[in-house]
């Protein structure tokens, strides 16, 4: 009972309403149109008597746990990690935890963690997918909302907000050809997932009708499969290629050390582009011309579509027009190449 009669405490000093401090206090400010004068007052008040919300009782009495569930095939790679604190933000900013899962690239560890969301009772799910198969996400969806962010199925009922990756990278294939370069590599991700085989396409679509050489090889958005096929093909004497267009950051990073340890100098001997921004690759020696991903008009367009379906099932209208939408790349001019 401690923290039913802590919203009273906070009702009798502030002087709302104990239905306002509710409000405030379960994210709902923003719904119901409260000040902002006193929603500082009622939070403010909050933290200094120590409230803390019984949010088993919570979820009991609303039928909501106030959780959304977050799922990303790699919290180590910065590209996702920096998707992840954008989501988390504003989801915290809508009163809302988030309850973070890794699958590691693994269908397996993602059925896990998408049946962690179903027991801890998330209201909604935004996903990274890495199964082959929309089934399974499409059958939860029927249950509890779910968006996917980043990559999506080629045929599915599901909502998603993506990167142009096709266009992202013909985009990175055609900036190297105006440049002059004749002989471009391409080091590529995990070769099952949607972004991949659209940077893929797009590459090969740019460069197939032109007087130039090209080649994809690798398997993983790793720094180790940069490095690795960076040594295997650039080690020799002669030297197949000019150019490295890497799909990652990461892929970028370990093609770096592998150019440093066979002295090769970055911009000059070989140019290199790459897939994803992050704001270390200006302070790179040389700086870093990349494919700039939408990051957080993604993320903002996936937390609001999410949103829009929670509040017409609570209630009871059909869910909103499905939302599949690709938002085109940008290109970052840099030295690099």
């Amino acid at each position: 009972m401690a923290s039913k009669s802590n919203i009273f405490t906070i009702a009798s000093e502030t002087g709302y309403s104990v239905s306002t401090v509710s409000r405030v206090l379960t994210g709902q400010a923003e719904k119901f149109r409260i000040s902002k004068k006193a929603i500082d007052l009622i939070s403010e008040t909050a933290r200094r008597v120590n409230y803390q919300p019984d949010l088993v009782a919570q979820t009991l009495r609303t039928r909501q746990s106030r959780t959304i569930g977050l799922l990303v095939p790699g919290i180590d790679n910065p590209f996702f990690a920096t998707l992840a604190g954008i989501i988390i933000k504003m989801l915290g900013d809508r009163g809302y935890h988030t309850l973070l899962a890794d699958s590691r690239e693994s269908e397996t560890e993602e059925e896990q963690a998408l049946q962690m969301f179903l027991g801890r009772k998330v209201d909604g799910i935004i996903s990274v997918p890495v199964s082959s198969s929309a089934a399974r996400l499409e059958q939860i969806s029927q249950q509890i909302p779910v968006v996917l962010i980043d990559r999506h199925f080629r045929k599915t009922n599901l909502p998603y907000v993506c990167t142009d990756n096709y266009a992202g990278a013909r985009m990175a294939a055609e900036y190297l050809l105006q440049r002059g370069y004749k002989r471009i590599l391409a080091i590529q991700g995990v070769r099952s997932s949607m972004p991949n085989q659209e940077r893929l396409r797009g590459f090969e679509d740019a460069l197939k009708r032109q007087a130039v050489q090209y080649a994809a090889v690798g398997n993983a958005f790793s720094v180790e499969n940069g490095h690795d096929q960076t040594i295997a093909l650039f080690a020799g004497a002669d030297k197949p290629f000019d150019a490295v267009f890497a799909f990652s950051a990461t892929i970028l990073l370990g093609a770096i050390d592998a150019f440093r340890e066979l002295n090769m100098k970055v911009g000059k001997e070989v140019g290199i582009i790459s897939f994803d921004n992050n704001g270390f690759l200006d302070f790179l020696d040389p700086a870093v011309t990349r494919v700039e991903q939408p990051l957080r008009e993604a993320s903002e367009l996936a937390v609001e579509t999410l949103f829009s379906i929670m509040e017409a099932r609570r209630e009871g209208r059909p869910d909103p027009d499905l939302l599949q939408r690709l938002i085109p790349p940008t290109l970052v001019v840099r030295s690099s190449c």
